[in-house]
């Protein structure tokens, strides 16, 4: 008989970047990593599903409610770390397909499948922890990024809220983990400035070598679980 995991790990995006790093770099022995993303390719389990359509939303709930059912483990946890700087430039500007899907992607999907995750591990007496992936654009608006900062700040307002229904409960935390060498800042340098003003400012990071490793995000990501921090808690890194 295969012995049951002590840990079940879902990480959203972890085909790449500080998903991929957080999946690589699990603190837990033993533990089953499963990766919710479109492409897979990093070193944990694989669901094929794309986060920016409702549909596949309904198949995550299913998954979790499948694994989550008779699980006798010592803890569970949901990172939800995808999301898309896609499209960068004006609200009245940009594709309105891609815009739709960022929408869809930043602000529904971390609501949707942080719902799910609740549920489908409500009964469970073991640890249970649920981090938000959010960011310094959250608390800051930048031009040319509305969908990505709206995104942020609702995940932040999402689990601030949510943490009040879970005085005993769930573990609900977000975290900003600071500006960090991803293709994500790749895209944003690439970016031209009549549709990013504040692109430069990145170029900076960049050639003053500010940038964090995904590596290093990821360790700190993971320290949050045994921080005595308030359940609601939304932190960046770079204050810690």
């Amino acid at each position: 008989m295969t012995a049951k995991p002590p840990s079940i790990i879902w990480i959203s995006g972890a085909s790449a970047g500080i998903g991929a790093a957080l999946a690589a770099a699990t603190p837990y022995r033993d533990a089953r990593v499963i990766d919710l993303s479109r492409s897979g390719g990093g070193t944990a389990e694989h669901l094929e599903v794309d986060l920016s359509d409702p549909a596949d939303w309904s198949r995550v709930e299913r998954h979790f409610e499948a694994e989550l059912e008779a699980y006798e483990g010592d803890r569970v946890v949901f990172i939800h770390n995808a999301g898309t700087i896609t499209p960068i430039g004006r609200a009245d500007a940009v594709d309105r397909d891609a815009y739709r899907r960022a929408v869809l992607l930043n602000s529904a999907a971390p609501q949707i499948l942080g719902s799910a995750f609740l549920r489908a591990s409500a009964h469970l007496t073991c640890e249970r922890h649920l981090v938000m992936l959010s960011s310094g654009a959250a608390k800051t608006p930048y031009a040319g990024w509305s969908s990505y900062t709206a995104g942020k700040a609702a995940i932040e307002q999402w689990v601030r809220t949510v943490a009040l229904e879970q005085p005993d409960g769930c573990r609900v935390i977000a975290v900003a983990p600071g500006v960090v060498d991803t293709a994500m800042q790749t895209e944003i340098r690439s970016t031209d400035e009549q549709a990013f003003p504040s692109v430069e400012r990145f170029h900076d990071l960049k050639r003053t070598g500010s940038l964090s490793t995904p590596t290093a995000a990821a360790a700190g990501i993971w320290s949050l679980l045994t921080r005595d921090l308030p359940n609601g808690s939304c932190v960046d890194l770079r204050d810690l």
